[in-house]
């Protein structure tokens, strides 16, 4: 049975396919880019913390997401500069930004408009499946890239990872399982996210996110994914042992973001 994901990567890897434009010089013209990248990881270890054993607060990531493949339209008229003005001011760590078109109603603007408009770091929430991809992240102003180990071959995830950091960008591991934990790990991963949702039946399931987050070593940050409604979800992650959230449905929704932001961060 072919999952979401599999349909996405379908798609993306035949737009790599074609895509006649110089590897070289992309790289090019990424290595040249004179903005500083904010650091993403940084960024969340430094907005989580303990006490005592005691979580202080949680990390959010805030996401700028217009739609889903399983639940359509979220919010297709949003404005992204509004949005992430929004998020910097309920306390978000970071912003996340889907910029995939045919599937979320996302682009490469959306991300551009985000960053100008708040301070705060700005993952590229897409599907990489060629270097090319991480050469447009740090193009369109990208501070961290998505990497996804149930879409890529153990070697080639960790030479993405190798590549990211020659470019001076941050990535995100997901993995769904302790299989490809244990891949993210051996490809020398230490901000790895864990989604809740389930690839074949797209159902959250929050007993995998908690039982993965134990098998982590201690130095990685651990961010949660996918299903997090609000903040007692947030909570509950954060006292599993999740660093941060990456939240975008409840968010996008929320009639005051920036009051749902720092909800999620129990504050």
């Amino acid at each position: 049975m072919a999952t979401y994901l599999d349909r996405i990567l379908i798609a993306h890897r035949a737009a790599a396919a074609v895509d006649a434009r110089s590897l070289d010089g992309l790289f090019e013209a990424a290595r040249a880019v004179r903005l500083p990248a904010r650091g993403f990881r940084d960024a969340l270890a430094a907005a989580s913390g303990r006490l005592g054993g005691r979580r202080l607060e949680v990390a959010v990531i805030a996401e700028v997401k217009r739609r889903s493949p399983s639940k359509g339209d979220l919010a297709p008229d949003l404005d992204a500069e509004v949005l992430a003005k929004a998020y910097a001011a309920g306390g978000a760590a970071c912003v996340s930004v889907l910029t995939d078109a045919e599937f979320f109603g996302g682009s490469p603007e959306d991300l551009t408009a985000a960053r100008a408009a708040c301070g705060l770091p700005v993952l590229r929430k897409d599907f990489t499946v060629a270097e090319a991809d991480l050469c447009d992240a740090r193009l369109m102003g990208a501070d961290a890239v998505l990497l996804i180990v149930a879409a890529l071959r153990a070697p080639q995830l960790a030479h993405y990872l190798r590549v990211t950091a020659e470019l001076g960008l941050d990535a995100l591991v997901e993995v769904h399982d302790e299989a490809e934990l244990e891949v993210a790990i051996g490809a020398g991963a230490d901000l790895i996210g864990v989604n809740q949702r389930d690839l074949v039946t797209f159902e959250v399931d929050t007993a995998r996110a908690e039982r993965v987050v134990g098998a982590m070593p201690a130095g990685v940050v651990r961010v949660a994914e996918s299903g997090i409604g609000g903040p007692g979800d947030a909570a509950r992650l954060a006292d599993a042992g999740f660093d941060a959230v990456l939240v975008g449905e409840s968010l996008v929704r929320a009639v005051d973001p920036a009051l749902a932001t720092a909800a999620l961060r129990g504050v």
